[in-house]
């Protein structure tokens, strides 16, 4: 706590901010894989079990867009303090005895889990704007990267954690022993976080949820399908594949899906150095294109080949690790373009804004998952994947160019 407060007051918050990200983020991954295992041992069929996050979806579109609006008015230390306070809470919903634990139960947990995490990212991604100065914009390419990268790893350490944390403590004890970890975090926060951080000056009215620049408007509308062209195939499609065509059993399925999310974002930390930090280049608008253009093809490659004789799984495995670096590069991008657009004066009201189109790729790939591989095969979602991530190519042609900004 004495180096805590020895560190530049910018610096300090950014790592508290940091800290309640990865918190929040491995509770996030591990309860959703101990309710994944532990339904699925109960017997629940992967339509219930998918069931299940329905809520955690929808509330995450209806939450970014609201929660930026809170942000504005009543500060990001506060909403996302909020969100840490209603994980604990929906952490603890679950601790009840077994025969309460219901569908209609567990999917409202799940909602107020939705609406925690995506309070906390809107919150974590906000704060950064406001700790770097508009001039580095280098610095603030690298915090955003950082940030983003870190939360996917650990997203994918929560899957393992989740399986580890059933099998010594059973579900129950399993969450209550992440509520209480995450409530002496959350304790934590509610001291340490820098009052009114990202509190507008001047009150928003409603109605500038939905009042944006161009540039902001672009970069949501190309971010909702480039999150539709990854679920499209991840979510559902891959696993059951995985499942019923390779035969691989839960386990196997879940470590190499948890393994290649930690490398995921592994990718997008580095992915300054990747994009051309090291030659003195933020990205901007092209390079949102060039690096879209580069995955789009991806997909589609992988569908031609899964209808080769070439081997299944040596297409589609080292497709997805293709697909996941240049994926993990054009979320890292962006992640990084919104917070640099959005105006410094109610930060959260633009960010919450991109990530509800965010919130809305994942919803539509999810749905499009499962619909389109039970009805046409994991090959028609590829397609429609490539085609997700022209629209987002195509989209990204609008999007401003910087010109040389800031100090690396």
């Amino acid at each position: 706590m004495h180096a805590l407060s020895r560190l530049v007051p910018e610096v300090r918050q950014y790592l508290l901010v940091t800290g309640n990200y990865w918190a929040f983020t491995l509770t996030d991954g591990a309860l959703r894989m101990l309710v994944v295992l532990h339904f699925h041992r109960l017997g629940y069929t992967p339509l219930q079990i998918a069931a299940l996050f329905l809520f955690y979806e929808i509330f995450g579109v209806v939450t970014n867009l609201v929660g930026g609006y809170l942000g504005a008015r009543l500060g990001l230390n506060r909403t996302m303090n909020i969100g840490l306070g209603l994980q604990v809470a929906a952490l603890l919903m679950l601790t009840v005895p077994a025969a309460w634990l219901t569908i209609p139960w567990v999917m409202g947990a799940q909602a107020l889990s939705g609406i925690a995490k995506d309070l906390n990212k809107m919150s974590a991604k906000s704060s950064i704007k406001l700790l770097v100065p508009d001039s580095q914009q280098g610095t603030l390419y690298k915090w955003v990267a950082i940030l983003t990268g870190s939360k996917n790893a650990l997203k994918g350490v929560g899957f393992f954690m989740g399986g580890a944390l059933l099998a010594l403590l059973g579900f129950a004890g399993a969450v209550l022993a992440m509520a209480a970890v995450l409530a002496l975090i959350w304790l934590a926060s509610l001291m340490l976080l820098k009052k009114d951080l990202g509190k507008a000056k001047a009150k928003p009215k409603f109605r500038d949820l939905l009042s944006k620049s161009r540039a902001i408007n672009l970069l949501s509308a190309a971010r909702l399908f480039l999150f539709g062209a990854r679920d499209v195939w991840f979510v559902v499609a891959l696993p059951v594949y995985l499942s019923s065509v390779f035969g691989w059993d839960f386990w196997l399925v879940g470590g190499f899906l948890a393994t290649w999310v930690i490398g995921y974002g592994m990718v997008q930390s580095f992915a300054p150095a990747i994009t051309g930090k090291a030659s003195g280049r933020v990205p901007d608008g092209r390079a949102a294109f060039v690096w879209a253009a580069l995955l789009a093809g991806v997909p589609a490659a992988i569908a031609l080949g899964l209808g080769t004789e070439l081997s299944a799984q040596v297409v589609l495995l080292g497709g997805l690790l293709i697909f996941g670096a240049l994926f993990a590069v054009n979320s890292s991008l962006h992640s990084y373009l919104i917070v640099s657009y959005a105006q410094e004066d109610g930060v959260s009201l633009d960010v919450g804004f991109y990530y509800m189109s965010n919130a809305l790729g994942r919803l539509l790939g999810t749905l499009l998952s499962g619909w389109v591989y039970q009805a046409y095969g994991l090959a028609a979602c590829l397609w429609i994947s490539s085609a997700f991530v022209l629209l987002a190519m195509l989209i990204s042609l609008g999007l401003p160019r910087h010109r040389a900004l800031g100090s690396l």
